[in-house]
């Protein structure tokens, strides 16, 4: 996801890069119409976006459009709208660590395709040979993501453990400008998420288990989230009625 050209971070392939500013920073955000969350994110991105579990993994994912390849919070300025939450996945670009072969090692990488990186940088990766403040800022910041990272498998780790996940469906009524329904219902997502009926059916010492463990204020703020879903659809067809007002008429 955003990432076109990967490449280790070096002195020596990368000395005279750096970033700059950009017209739109996140445009690279367009076409993502889900973003992996952490754990320690889920009391803010909860205010914004529903967060769902996805994939084998059961990874946590703020849903940012109800169409693959259409993120409905990146503005036609590319920035995300409406000062709304932008994920620690997103804002950590274009940096990201990789698994150094043969060792345990992560290895800081970025993207050579990034629109903010350049040869004419006003912020330079190195100087004189060695990181700049700003490349060790963004080492400390990816170090933190993979730590809140661990921290969130370990999470899907428990809800799974205790099986407190079930398969749910959020679909669409089409309508017209009266508010009469229109054609069939479209699903938008099969995705998973957290049981009420199961949650509340714990016994005692595993709901205490997951109050000590710091598991059940994300467990609430996932469960709020889920109201959102309402306000991504109403989002999809605002926007949807623009542009079919917009469209010229042949």
């Amino acid at each position: 996801m955003f990432y076109k050209q990967p490449q280790p971070l070096s002195a020596e392939a990368h000395a005279g890069l750096g970033v700059k500013q950009i017209e739109q920073p996140f445009a690279f955000l367009r076409e993502s119409h889900a973003v992996p969350v952490t754990v320690s994110e889920f009391g803010r991105a909860a205010s914004f976006y529903p967060l769902i579990f996805v994939g084998e993994e059961r990874t946590p994912v703020a849903v940012m459009g109800i169409r693959q390849g259409q993120n409905l919070y990146v503005d036609n300025n590319g920035f995300v709208a409406d000062d709304h939450y932008v994920p620690a996945f997103v804002r950590r670009y274009p940096f990201v660590f990789a698994s150094d072969e043969g060792s345990d090692r992560l290895v800081l990488c970025v993207d050579r395709a990034a629109p903010m990186v350049s040869n004419q940088p006003e912020v330079p990766f190195f100087e004189n040979g060695q990181p700049s403040k700003f490349t060790n800022d963004a080492i400390e910041f990816c170090k933190e993501f993979e730590r809140q990272r661990q921290a969130t498998v370990e999470f899907g780790r428990i809800l799974k453990d205790m099986d407190l996940l079930e398969q749910k469906t959020v679909s669409f009524q089409p309508r017209d400008n009266q508010g009469n329904p229109v054609g069939q219902q479209q699903k938008i997502a099969d995705y998973w998420a957290v049981s009420e009926d199961k949650l509340n059916a714990l016994p005692t010492e595993k709901f205490l288990e997951l109050r000590s463990n710091g598991a059940l204020g994300a467990i609430y703020a996932h469960l709020i989230s889920l109201m959102n879903w309402q306000v991504v659809i109403q989002r999809a067809v605002r926007i949807q009625a623009t542009e079919a007002v917009a469209a010229p008429v042949n």
